[in-house]
């Protein structure tokens, strides 16, 4: 389990990148039961760094405290600037003895730069994703998703992705009630999957059809137990399917299928830590219909079955 967590600056930091990663692993939240993390900034070359919102940072420590963090984080990286000596080396070491790396933003070049994405898929911010593809070839771009995880490394996309992968972090490590109790915190979103588009076209409803579709998935979350087949709910929000499926994507960034899809998980998450409920049980409240079907989509998700997240997370005695 994650205790230790560092964050690398470059030769400028960018400050509302670094400033989120320190929200989430920063702050001694412990007096609302969420976990403690011992958190650091370090740099290639400590001591007075300048940022981009014009002040400096007195950063303490170098590279030698990434080799203790469970957690190494690049908030953000200047897409020209070449990599400082043994900072390469020391982001290698860390995947090697099995630490976590997370990038926000154009971090996702240092690690690029280190060749610790090369064959996976990863993530940046929409502008400079066809830079990174061009610079580094081997490694599998994905432009449209907010965060995207590929074995011990999680690259996110602009600085609000960021949040979510972080988050996600504290959930597959400490359970969805933590990541909620966090987000609660940070008056944010508790849940954005991964694959949800960077770019929504409607961020805020101005026409009345939008307000239908808000009230629609507020509906939707009260109802998860039901059958919910998009013909219905485009029929509930007074459109045609074709209609519905567009407009849904482009307010949620996602299908009507995966945006349900993710609430039943979260909400099975919840139930598994936090209800004596059987799987069974759990899976008829969450709409997943049989334990073997809630059980493809959680390991799917997850990475383990729903007993075991039970067994890792559960706050019920």
């Amino acid at each position: 389990m994650i205790r230790d967590v560092v964050a690398v600056v470059g030769e400028q930091a960018s400050v509302f990148e670094l400033g989120l990663v320190c929200q989430v692993f920063g702050l001694d939240r412990t007096d609302c039961g969420l976990p403690a993390f011992t958190f650091d900034v370090c740099a290639p070359t400590p001591g007075r760094i300048p940022t981009t919102s014009g002040f400096a940072l007195d950063v303490e420590h170098g590279l030698d405290r990434v080799a203790a963090a469970d957690v190494v984080t690049v908030p953000a990286w200047d897409v020209d600037a070449p990599l400082p000596p043994g900072l390469a080396d020391a982001l290698r070491a860390a995947a090697d003895r099995g630490a976590l790396l997370v990038s926000v933003c154009t971090g996702a070049f240092a690690l690029a730069g280190a060749g610790l994405l090369d064959g996976r898929r990863a993530t940046t911010h929409w502008q400079v994703a066809p830079l990174l593809a061009r610079r580094h070839p081997r490694v599998r771009v994905d432009p449209d998703a907010l965060y995207v995880e590929d074995g011990p490394i999680v690259t996110s996309a602009g600085a609000s992705a960021g949040i979510d992968a972080c988050l996600h972090v504290v959930r597959r490590e400490f359970g969805a009630e933590s990541a909620n109790a966090l987000a609660r915190r940070m008056v944010v979103p508790p849940h954005r999957s991964g694959d949800q588009a960077q770019y929504v076209e409607t961020p805020v409803p101005v026409r009345a059809d939008h307000d239908d579709l808000a009230r629609l998935l507020d509906w939707v979350q009260r109802n998860l137990d039901r059958p919910l087949p998009v013909d219905a709910l485009a029929a509930r929000a007074h459109m045609s399917p074709r209609t519905f499926a567009r407009r849904f994507r482009a307010a949620t960034g996602t299908t009507p299928h995966r945006w349900i899809l993710d609430q039943r998980l979260n909400l099975a998450e919840r139930l598994l830590e936090t209800t004596d409920l059987t799987v069974d049980a759990v899976a008829a409240r969450a709409g997943l219909g049989s334990p073997d079907t809630l059980r493809h989509h959680f390991t799917d998700r997850r990475g383990i079955t729903p007993t075991d997240h039970r067994r890792a997370f559960r706050t019920v005695r």
